[in-house]
């Protein structure tokens, strides 16, 4: 089946679907990462994005429960050069066109992959509309431009849990009575955190329940009265999808909350702590995505390969706060990675260190909330 991608500046690239009909429009973005789709489509980082994978060979080892990062898939489309329709792997519960079909998600192939990667490089991530429905250019070129903008969207309110959860070995289970009836387990030794849920991935949680913490999951609309009636040892911020200046009410709940208990944050919980901060964010001209991202540790200099997701970074410059301090960047454009206060126990990375790509060059970081948060990390 004929399929079209159209770009808001005017360009067009001819595939196929491999899903069956449909229409969508996203920005269109790419994944440097050479697997981890299933990953990918679950983030909800991806909230409003069609992601194409450079990789040319997607869905060799198919799906399965157990690889997910929520639950749901996310993202506005998959756009690859070549569909591998016999999945091989021991794994494997179903193919990766079932679970796209289950879904209702898109799927193009035969799609030149390099180029449109090549394009996104030169001109940067831009609204998109890929369909089998309507084929003429011009029509679908005027759909992508009148399809929403990323900046200024805030996409957490569309991710985020509706309702407090506990994260269990099994997974996410819900409170029925609210953050006011919640009371957190007698697990002596274990640091209670609440995690404030603006599209968080399972790995995190997982990672922060492996690090000995108790998790309550609660949604990004949060105020700071509720945390205070919790009393949790520490705040986690989550990644998610969108702009960070448009989530505002967020920013309040961090800024009320700085110096009060220990803060970490990662992906757009660091963008958020920067805007808190006091700092300004922007968009990257076509993000970073993918799992061989390298970043310079500035306090001890080591380099870690790490798995990134995200379009907009915290402008380095308006950080005029002489207790900030700048502690990771960048390798392939300088943009800031991590910051950490001098003085009060907070810190935030822009990677993902529950991600393992290294596969273990950041897990030092969840050690670190841990021990700020049982008062034995000194800087």
């Amino acid at each position: 089946m004929k399929a079209l991608l159209a770009l808001e500046d005017g360009t067009v690239f001819r595939g196929r679907s491999f899903t069956g009909p449909f229409e969508s429009v996203g920005e269109a973005v790419f994944n440097t990462s050479m697997s981890g789709y299933q990953e990918i489509l679950t983030d909800p980082s991806y909230c409003g994005q069609m992601v194409t994978m450079t990789y040319p060979l997607i869905g060799s080892y198919g799906v399965n429960d157990e690889d997910v990062e929520s639950d749901r898939i996310h993202v506005k489309g998959l756009i690859i050069k070549e569909y591998q329709e016999l999945p091989s792997n021991w794994r494997s519960q179903k193919s990766l066109k079932d679970y796209l079909v289950e879904n209702n998600i898109p799927g193009v192939e035969g799609l030149d992959t390099r180029a449109l990667t090549r394009h996104i490089r030169l001109k940067g991530a831009m609204k998109a509309a890929i369909s089998t429905e309507d084929l003429n250019p011009d029509s679908l070129v005027n759909k992508a431009k009148a399809s929403p903008d990323m900046t200024g969207r805030d996409l957490a309110r569309e991710v985020t849990c509706t309702c407090p959860m506990a994260w269990q070995d099994a997974g996410p289970v819900k409170q029925e009575k609210g953050i006011d009836g919640f009371v957190w387990p007698e697990d002596k030794g274990k640091c209670r955190v609440v995690a404030i849920d603006l599209g968080i991935k399972y790995n995190i949680l997982r990672s922060l329940y492996s690090h000995g913490c108790n998790i309550l999951l609660v949604p990004a609309s949060v105020n700071s009265e509720a945390i205070n009636k919790l009393n949790p040892d520490g705040i986690f911020l989550s990644n998610g999808p969108g702009d960070p200046a448009a989530v505002g009410y967020a920013v309040d709940t961090i800024r009320d909350q700085i110096g009060k208990r220990p803060i970490f944050g990662i992906c757009l919980g660091h963008q958020l702590l920067g805007l808190a901060l006091g700092a300004k964010t922007f968009k990257l001209k076509f993000g970073h995505r993918g799992g061989n991202q390298p970043v310079k540790d500035l306090s001890t200099g080591k380099v870690e390969i790490t798995s990134q997701n995200h379009g907009f970074c915290v402008d380095m410059d308006s950080l005029n706060n002489p207790d900030i301090e700048l502690s990771h960047i960048n390798l392939n454009d300088n943009t800031l990675e991590g910051l950490v206060h001098k003085q009060l126990p907070l810190f935030s990375v822009q990677y993902h260190p529950e991600a393992s790509p290294g596969p273990h060059d950041a897990d030092y970081l969840f050690d670190r909330f841990v021990d700020l948060m049982k008062g034995h990390y000194k800087r």
